[in-house]
Parts: C-alpha cells; sequence; structure tokens
C-alpha cells in the first residue's frame, strides 16, 4: 500500500498487524481520489475508522489542510502515527483514539469537516449510527460530504429520513463509495457508476 499522489507520492504505508482493519486497495484509492481531487487543497478532512490512516494521509499529500484521524484500535493508531512521520505530513494530522462517536463528540465545536470518510466493519450498520450523529451536527456543513465505503449490499435508503441525501455511488467488484450531503433539492442518486475493480 503507497501514497498515490502529491508530496508524498510514491512512499510505502505500513498496515496495522493481524486481520482487524481492510485496507481500501491502491486502485480503489486513486479512483476515489480521481473524483475527490478538486476540493482536496485546503480542506478540512476527517477520516472515520482509520486504520492504516491511508486516506487521510491521501488527502494530506494532495494538499488537504488538516485531516484528523479516529481509530480506537491502539495497534492500529500507532500505526497511523508512524505513517505520518514517515510521509512527514504528522503537522498536519491529528490522531483520536477512541471510538468513532465519542470523537465526533470531542470534535464538536470544531469548524465543519469538508470531507468526513468512514470505512467501518460491514454489515455492523456503524455507518448508520455515525450518520445519526452526523445529521445534526456542525461538523458536517451545508457544504460538506460525506463518503463511506460499504459493501454492495449495504442500504442507506434512511439517509432521507435524516435530511440527507445520497448524491453519487461508485461501484466496484465487491463494494463501493456512496457519496452523501446535507439535502440541497439537487440531487445525483442516479449517477451510479460501475467500476472494473
Amino acid at each position: 500500500m503507497r501514497v498515490i499522489a502529491g508530496k508524498a507520492r510514491r512512499l510505502k504505508l505500513l498496515t496495522p498487524p493481524g486481520m482487524n482493519t481492510r485496507p481500501t486497495t491502491d486502485r480503489t484509492k486513486e479512483t476515489l481520489f480521481n473524483i475527490l481531487q478538486p476540493g482536496i487543497p485546503g480542506c478540512r478532512f476527517l477520516d472515520l475508522y482509520s486504520g492504516s490512516g491511508a486516506i487521510g494521509i491521501e488527502a494530506l499529500s494532495r494538499g488537504a489542510a488538516c485531516a484528523v484521524f479516529v481509530e480506537k484500535n491502539r495497534a492500529a493508531a500507532e500505526c497511523i502515527r508512524k505513517n505520518l512521520e514517515f510521509t512527514r505530513l504528522k503537522d498536519g494530522g491529528q490522531i483520536l483514539c477512541r471510538d468513532v462517536l465519542a470523537a465526533l463528540g470531542q470534535l464538536e465545536g470544531s469548524p465543519a469537516f469538508d470531507y468526513i470518510f468512514m470505512d467501518p466493519p460491514y454489515g455492523r450498520q456503524m455507518e448508520k449510527k455515525a450518520l445519526e450523529y452526523l445529521a445534526s451536527s456542525s461538523l458536517l456543513g451545508q457544504g460538506g460530504t460525506v463518503i463511506v465505503e460499504a459493501s454492495l449490499e449495504t442500504s442507506f435508503a434512511y439517509v432521507q429520513a435524516l435530511g440527507l441525501e445520497v448524491r453519487k455511488r461508485k461501484e466496484y467488484k465487491t463494494n463501493m463509495h456512496v457519496w452523501i450531503a446535507r439535502e440541497s433539492g439537487e440531487c445525483d442518486v442516479n449517477s451510479s457508476v460501475s467500476g472494473e475493480f
């Protein structure tokens, strides 16, 4: 696993020991950031269920002003710290080693994030709990976007009841990225794109 582009381009990243994390593949990460890139420079980035920190580090490498990493597993949080040091991006990063909902409560009152990425364990509805919190939180501003990495079977039919809407889906062989934002009346749900990954 490596940084795809930017200041830390091509640098290899450590991954946490064991099988408790599921790193986003380089090809999937590259596709994701090809879509996000126009909004990355100068943005505030929140990486929930961070694992190795690869997504937030990619954002920092590409010019994000800051990235906050939330990972409750201590070994994984230490891996993020080492990766930030190795890539020389630690000045822009903050690590919160705690549960996602507790971390969101701790961050409340901070400026809103432009992008909130989450890659929780599949099939446990952890993304739903986080979205329920974010729907009424100032951490997700009107112009902010949540990107959820989820299994293809994951339903987001409930988000409209939260005052949110699905803006885009990018499907891969076994999973997908789903873009979610506050309702604006300009829903783009039909921009579902399949990938060959």
